[in-house]
């Protein structure tokens, strides 16, 4: 430990920083005569929050600013009670209002005004977002935890969702010749497909390939989040063909393409986790694309499945608890599986999923194939999570209002590929005339839009495996 910094400060320290720091909330009367943001006094408050180490100190600042600074519930009881009383005496609406006006206003956590002077702050809206990429790191390891956080998290997920919305952002292309920190940040942040070297990189923002990003105006140049394009002459059923090494052609045939395949999307801030950029991001290079290349004529995805192989061998070992027969498989399909693998019961095939093995004996690939297409299209069109697909990859596109095309045997060769769903992937494909009344759809009935191939699949599911 070096000399005592902020990080070993005592409790005492934190607290009086917060009391200076967070604004009071002021009398209902007098909210709009407020005193302006005293901008040093947030100033401090993100020095002192950077000076901390990440991890437990930064952790227990949050927890004090969300316990200590919410809302005041005696407050809101009283006017809640207000509201109730102009209701049951049916006085005037003007007097119902304003009291509904008075409830709004104290039901506003204290900390609503640190978060939006800090937003005012040169750098503020940046430093933000650093302070909820913390808040949701915190709340998934549980060094944070408790419903004032998570309300905490809510409410500033919801102003940054108002601070990024689209007239505040920029879309900006990718090119061999960007700045290298931005090609450096796109390689770092790519989440589905990992860049190998500048080679590969290299390739993708090539000929061929389209790469785009959205900024924030008060955060210019900075990638938010990255959208990563290939232009082919069919719908990919392999991303080793998209993101393999070959070397870059120097110019393209433009009537060689038709179709724009999406292959991966990545938020580059955890801190904006859970605001809508993704949707407005697809829909802006539709556009761009349509602009540019108006021949293209089909619009796809090549999507990951990820979980579904945890899914599956989480299904292989409830089946094997509760009795030694199997259920995913057909009779036959399951004497084969047997043989190769030399033993009757699911352990050693749950074992060759759990270490990638199984791809290194042909057989089992060739008697695999069909059985794991059918479990595949169950898990995205049948599986669910409060009515909507439990795959969050299905569910985003789906929402968007795009269609389950089709679903591609041995799609993704790599080891996390293999590792995540048994090697494959699946194509979402955008009708962009039918996509508003897919996604109206999908949202308010829960009606997944699925091709014939995917839709057969799933009967085939129906038939052959019982669960």
């Amino acid at each position: 430990r070096g000399p005592a910094g902020p990080s070993t400060t005592s409790g005492a320290a934190m607290e009086e920083l917060l009391s200076r720091s967070v604004p009071p909330l002021p009398p209902y009367e007098t909210k709009e005569k407020a005193p302006p943001p005293a901008e040093l006094r947030s100033a401090e408050f993100v020095r002192y929050y950077r000076g901390l180490e990440a991890g437990a100190p930064r952790a227990e600042l949050l927890s004090r600013l969300a316990r200590d600074f919410g809302v005041d519930h005696g407050r809101v009881a009283e006017f809640s009670t207000k509201v109730l009383q102009a209701r049951e005496q049916q006085r005037e609406l003007g007097a119902l209002l304003q009291a509904e006006d008075r409830l709004r206003y104290y039901l506003s956590p204290q900390y609503r005004g640190l978060f939006q002077h800090l937003g005012r702050l040169e750098g503020g809206l940046r430093f933000l977002v650093e302070l909820r990429g913390d808040l949701v790191e915190g709340l998934a390891t549980k060094a944070l935890d408790g419903p004032h956080v998570k309300e905490m998290n809510g409410v500033l997920k919801s102003m940054l969702s108002e601070w990024f919305s689209t007239g505040f952002l920029n879309l900006e292309r990718v090119t061999w010749q960007s700045p290298c920190e931005v090609l450096q940040k796109i390689s770092d942040s790519e989440a589905v497909h990992p860049v190998r070297n500048w080679v590969d990189m290299k390739r993708r923002v090539g000929s061929y390939r389209r790469c785009y990003f959205f900024s924030h105006c008060a955060i210019p140049g900075e990638p938010l989040i990255v959208l990563h394009v290939a232009l082919t002459s069919d719908i990919s059923s392999s991303i080793q063909a998209i993101v393999k090494e070959v070397p870059p052609l120097e110019t393209e045939d433009r009537d060689k393409i038709t179709t724009a395949i999406f292959y991966s999307i990545s938020l580059t801030q955890q801190g904006l986790q859970g605001v809508e950029l993704g949707t407005y991001l697809i829909k802006r290079v539709v556009k761009e694309l349509q602009k540019e290349l108006p021949q293209i004529k089909a619009f796809s995805t090549l999507s990951p499945i990820p979980g579904f192989t945890k899914w599956l061998v989480g299904l292989l070992s409830s089946q094997t608890k509760e009795l030694e027969r199997n259920e995913l498989f057909t009779e036959s399909e399951w004497q084969e599986i047997s043989e190769i693998t030399g033993d009757s019961t699911s352990e050693t095939l749950k074992k060759l999923l759990n270490n990638n093995e199984w791809v290194r004996s042909e057989k089992l690939v060739k008697v695999l194939h069909s059985p794991f297409m059918r479990l595949c299209a169950w898990y995205l069109y049948g599986e669910k999570h409060r009515g909507y697909a439990l795959n969050p990859v299905a569910n985003f596109h789906l929402q968007n209002g795009s269609v389950m095309w089709r679903i591609n045997w041995m799609a993704d060769t790599s080891p996390r590929g293999i590792a995540g769903s048994c090697g494959m992937m699946v194509n979402y494909r955008y009708f962009l005339e039918d996509t508003a009344s897919n996604s109206a759809a999908y949202l308010g009935t829960k009606q997944i839009k699925a091709s014939e191939q995917v839709l057969s699949l799933v009967s085939q599911f129906q038939q052959n495996s019982k669960l």
